[in-house]
């Protein structure tokens, strides 16, 4: 899947595609505007790419602390753009 279909499929279907992995399928509900079933989905694990998505989430929802922990856990410097930005990296990069 590439990053147009990617956002093809959050305007045309109801739940997310089978082949996303768990930290696309988190940004793909963040991307319907459903934060609590991205963050219901990502919360638990504790790899450097789902802190990575983790602390985004933390980000949209205004909890910057939370977020800097985040970044940290994913040895990542703390996202300075606009959310936007930040949500399109994050697909891009994990579409490869």
């Amino acid at each position: 899947m590439n990053f147009d279909e990617f956002l093809q499929s959050i305007d045309l279907d109801k739940s997310a595609p089978k082949e996303l992995n768990i930290q696309l399928r988190a940004l793909w509900y963040d991307g319907k505007g459903d934060w609590k079933s991205a963050h219901d989905l990502i919360d638990h694990l504790e790899d450097r790419t789902s802190a990575h998505v983790h602390a985004y989430l933390h980000r949209v929802e205004g909890d910057l602390w939370n977020a800097k922990y985040w970044y940290g856990r994913a040895k990542q410097p703390v996202f300075e753009g606009d959310l936007a930005d930040e949500w399109q990296q994050l697909v891009k990069m994990l579409l490869g």
